[in-house]
């Protein structure tokens, strides 16, 4: 049983009068990956956009380490350790892997009372972050435009560890990567899980989900319709409450 990272409870968002998220209550576990399953229009990207400062829920309250939480902006959410990470990512392609870690944190020293960036201290940190990680790149002074969607993807989860990240968001981040590449990025995420981070990971092929999940929480027309352990259920099961033919196993997990 983790320690509860964040809860959710009573999340409602309308658009005018249509209703997108109808009252979504589940929490995320310190070092847990949940998968966010559900169909096109479920409400999956909204509840996203809410816990990662996008939007502001009409009602419905989160808590967030034990504390009251809000973000208007990505960036507060950002500065409380929520990170959203997207299929297209957040790097600048035409700058080296260095760069692309430390950007916005550049490490510099003062010669003659100017300073200058520590390229060598940065360099020294960035390898030893991706070693670590497991995560191996050629060169951490090529540009990123020359790395495949996989190696991006491991730059972007070992800045967020290394910045001191406590709760991802994942939004279908394999969809335009190979076999291997996905594989690697499970591996990956089991990686940043058991390091106390919680993960959460929207996709919707089942497999990935009982590959790396450990809950899967299931949104169906703005409501959960499952939150079962992975160990408790099954693929077909899940499609029942994605498709709502059924709501078998749908009651709440405890954690």
């Amino acid at each position: 049983m983790s320690e509860k990272l964040l809860v959710l409870d009573n999340i409602r968002m309308s658009f005018g009068a249509i209703e997108a998220l109808k009252g979504i209550s589940f929490s995320i576990g310190k070092g847990e990956v949940v998968a966010l399953l559900g169909d096109n229009g479920a409400g999956k990207s909204t509840l996203v956009k809410i816990i990662s400062g996008g939007q502001k829920a009409t009602s419905g309250r989160m808590i967030f380490e034990g504390q009251e939480y809000q973000a208007n902006t990505p960036a507060e959410a950002k500065a409380a350790g929520i990170e959203t990470v997207y299929q297209d990512l957040s790097l600048c392609t035409n700058v080296d892997v260095v760069g692309n870690f430390f950007m916005g944190r550049e490490i510099t020293r003062k010669i003659a009372g100017i300073p200058f960036l520590d390229e060598r201290a940065m360099e020294e940190i960035t390898g030893k972050a991706l070693a670590n990680a497991g995560t191996r790149i050629p060169s951490l002074r090529g540009k990123v435009e020359h790395l495949s969607g996989g190696q991006r993807q491991a730059i972007e989860l070992n800045r967020f560890v290394h910045w001191g990240g406590k709760l991802i968001l994942l939004d279908e981040p394999f969809a335009a990567l190979g076999v291997e590449q996905t594989r690697r990025g499970l591996e990956m995420i089991r990686h940043v899980a058991n390091q106390g981070i919680g993960v959460v990971i929207i996709t919707h092929i089942m497999q990935q989900a009982f590959q790396v999940a450990d809950r899967i929480v299931v949104i169906r027309q703005g409501v959960v319709a499952g939150d079962v352990e992975c160990s408790k259920t099954n693929a077909d099961a899940v499609i029942g409450m994605i498709t709502g033919q059924t709501l078998a196993g749908a009651g709440a997990a405890s954690n």
